[in-house]
Order: C-alpha cells, then sequence, then structure tokens
C-alpha cells in the first residue's frame, strides 16, 4: 500500500507547487473531453501513441484505471504578468515537465506498475512511430489526464485541490496513480 504523506513530500521535494491525494474512484472519464482533443487544437490528435486515437478508447482507458486504489495529484503553478505572458507559461509548463519526470523516476522504482498521466503529450522522442510502428518506449510512454478523457477542472474539485489560483496565473496538473 502506497505511503502518501511520504509520496506528497517527494513531489514537494521534487519541485512541485502543490500536490494532493487522488481517489481514483471520483475519475470520470468524459467523452466530451475526447471530443475537445479530437478538435485537434494542440495538433497531435492523431499523430501521437499517447494521444487520441493512439491510446485507445475510453472503454481502455477506464480498464487501465480500474486496478488502482490510490494516487496523487501534482502542480506547477505560474505567475504571469498578464494574460498574454506566453513566455511564462512555457517556463511553467517546461518545469512542471521536469519536475513530473523527477517524480515518475523515483515512484516508478517503488511502483513499476503505476500509471502516470502528464500534462499535454508525450514528448519522450522528437517524431513519434504513430502510426507506421509501435511506441519505441512503451514503458516511458505517458498520456495526459485530457487523453484519457479526465476534466482535469472535476478531478481536482473532486480531490480537494484548487484549480484555478487567480487572475494571471497558469496552472499545469498532473497525477500518478499507484498500485
Amino acid at each position: 500500500m502506497a505511503d502518501l504523506e511520504s509520496i506528497l513530500r517527494m513531489a514537494e521535494d521534487a519541485g512541485f507547487t502543490h500536490a494532493a491525494p487522488l481517489d481514483p474512484s471520483t475519475i470520470e472519464l468524459k467523452e466530451e473531453v475526447r471530443a475537445m482533443c479530437a478538435g485537434n487544437s494542440c495538433g497531435q490528435y492523431g499523430r501521437r501513441w499517447s494521444c487520441p486515437p493512439g491510446c485507445g478508447e475510453l472503454s481502455d482507458c477506464a480498464a487501465r484505471i480500474a486496478g488502482y486504489h490510490t494516487g496523487i495529484l501534482v502542480q506547477s503553478v505560474g505567475e504571469l504578468e498578464d494574460s498574454m505572458d506566453v513566455e511564462t507559461m512555457m517556463e511553467t509548463e517546461g518545469e512542471h515537465k521536469e519536475h513530473f519526470q523527477a517524480l515518475y523516476a523515483a515512484l516508478r522504482k517503488e511502483y513499476p506498475g503505476m500509471l502516470a498521466l502528464g500534462a499535454g503529450c508525450c514528448t519522450q522522442c522528437a517524431a513519434c512511430s504513430y502510426p507506421d510502428a509501435p511506441c519505441r518506449f512503451p514503458d516511458k510512454m505517458v498520456s495526459s489526464m485530457e487523453a484519457y478523457g479526465m476534466l482535469v477542472l472535476e478531478v481536482c474539485q473532486k480531490n480537494g485541490l484548487a484549480y484555478y489560483y487567480g487572475p494571471n496565473t497558469i496552472a499545469y496538473t498532473s497525477c500518478f496513480l499507484l498500485d
């Protein structure tokens, strides 16, 4: 069984702004979120194994999540100069991904069967092999919470973690489901 207090401290030590326990039973996968992915505003839909449709149907994602009984949510929050401060948004995203990779590596030693869901698409490879060849690093590939059909705001609310930190802030959220 996971020692959540220890894991939450690890998340803080990794550099996340916030970390909170995650009850996997509160996760609801939504077709509407997948429909937003299909809108392809990020340009990755149908281009990566970690993104829809490469990461599987919602039923596949639900089956992967079903075996987990505990987890954590992690966030990186950035302070923006104004709502158009793209530079700080990108810096905060980069820091979040660095913190995520550090915690992922640390947790994987103790929880090799964990399911880590990040913010944004997988960036393990400069060019994904999808759909022409299998994923080159399936044990390192990370889908996003949205790719799995999660409305991140709702997951945060159901687990007592803020999602909005006021004007001129940006928050990136990820999760680790542990067995």
